[in-house]
């Protein structure tokens, strides 16, 4: 929830984004391709700089950011924001568990994992 992140960790870490969007979303990038995306989501993400957990999920429920990562175009669109915050976890270990227990599936290839050489995707929507 929104004015939540002050009881978060500065450390570092990793987290779980739930969120759901009101209407469905165009998402294109040239890297990427597009894909229409609506419902609930689950976006990973680590948090390494200053601040840690604490900054960048509070950044993450922030309306009306600017957009500088993709999750940020859905997080500004989001009716919903959850999520959970794990000190010292790591993303790759979370988007694993996720999709290994058979709940979830890349929503859309590449999202927010264009620098991982691991995960096909760190935004999973629920399997069908």
């Amino acid at each position: 929830a929104r004015g939540a992140e002050a009881r978060i960790t500065t450390a570092p870490g990793a987290y779980v984004l739930l969120l759901e969007l009101a209407q469905p979303l165009w998402f294109a990038r040239p890297a990427l391709g597009g894909a229409w995306l609506g419902g609930w989501l689950a976006y990973v993400g680590s948090a390494r700089g200053g601040g840690g957990l604490q900054a960048r999920i509070g950044r993450h429920l922030r309306p009306g950011k600017a957009v500088r990562w993709h999750v940020d175009e859905l997080t500004n669109a989001a009716r919903g924001i959850g999520g959970v915050a794990i000190p010292g976890g790591c993303e790759c270990a979370l988007v694993d568990a996720l999709a290994g227990s058979g709940r979830f599936v890349p929503a859309m290839a590449g999202f927010g994992s264009s620098d991982c050489r691991h995960c096909t995707a760190h935004l999973l929507k629920f399997a069908e």
